[in-house]
């Protein structure tokens, strides 16, 4: 989190905009570039864009479900409707 600018709320990011802050702010973290003043700001952020990333993944995994099951549908109604064999 830069300290000169206001940071964009974790909702407002795209799920690689908000790993890659995740991945500096643990870099910051494991380099002790964090002051002490400014460490529950930095977690508590780390934990807002975790959340964020965690809902993105739930609900593009629904969306992919939705897409497979709507697949699998189709091949098994294609199956049904074709002609029996020759």
């Amino acid at each position: 989190m830069n300290a000169e600018k206001k940071p964009i709320p974790p909702r407002k990011l795209s799920f690689g905009e908000a790993v890659t802050e995740v991945e500096e702010i643990l870099a910051r973290l494991e380099d002790d570039e964090v002051d002490i003043d400014l460490l529950g700001q930095e977690v508590a952020r780390a934990v807002a864009l975790l959340q964020v990333c965690r809902e993105k993944l739930t609900k593009t995994e629904g969306e992919v479900r939705d897409l497979v099951s709507g697949l699998q549908a189709d091949e098994t109604a294609d199956k049904d409707a074709a002609p029996e064999g020759d």
